[in-house]
């Protein structure tokens, strides 16, 4: 083997060392994700134009979540994020039908893809209605024990309530319901907010309408 010879050194030829890059940090990590999420859903969530919400009001927004969480790289991103904003001490992640089911899911299998989480999750859908047959059960999934603690999710939140509906629900089950998180934040006149104070109900959003509309 040929030894370096300092006669021979070349600085403008020479090659600065390398160094493996550091694994993003869990903020960097959380940043990077929340970026990309957005950037989909500005893209294909989002539409401009005249609409009726659910709720009966008229709008010039529309925000429709499914076409980006139903997809694959969706479906990891609303997880990650979305289970890193659930209280400590939770034990399942719940949300009516349909805007819901994908993100319980997602958040849920996240839970136990992370080594680090101490406790797993398990989702549950909520139905809008009871059952009519069977055991005419309105909660589907593998119920948790009686007054833990469950966290709601939802994708849009206008008034707040699909999501009360969903807690009332769960309380009346005998679960412990303090917290909504959810995708996009779209209400008016903090009329929400209010409604989630009153029910004693923690509200976190990902984003807000300003951050995905143009």
């Amino acid at each position: 083997m040929t030894g370096f010879n300092p006669k021979n050194f070349d600085p403008k030829n020479s090659k600065a060392p390398t160094y493996p890059k550091k694994p993003p940090t869990k903020e960097e990590h959380f940043r990077m994700f929340r970026d990309r999420f957005l950037e989909d859903l500005q893209t294909d969530a989002y539409r401009k134009g005249d609409y009726t919400l659910s709720s009966g009001k008229k709008t010039n927004h529309y925000v429709n979540c499914k076409p980006v969480v139903l997809t694959g790289q969706g479906s990891i991103l609303v997880g990650t994020l979305l289970l890193d904003l659930v209280e400590d001490e939770t034990l399942a992640v719940a949300g009516l039908t349909l805007g819901a089911d994908p993100l319980v899911t997602s958040v849920a299998m996240t839970s136990w893809l992370d080594a680090q989480r101490r406790t797993k999750l398990d989702a549950l859908i909520i139905r809008k209605e009871p059952k009519d047959h069977g055991t005419t059960s309105q909660i589907e999934g593998r119920l948790p024990i009686k007054g833990c603690k469950i966290c709601v999710l939802e994708d849009v939140v206008t008034t707040g309530e699909s999501a009360m509906k969903a807690v009332n629900v769960l309380r009346e089950a005998g679960y412990r319901v303090e917290q909504v998180i959810s995708i996009v934040d779209r209400q008016e006149n903090n009329e929400a907010d209010d409604l989630f104070e009153k029910e004693n109900i923690d509200y976190i959003s990902l984003f807000t309408l300003d951050d995905i509309s143009y």
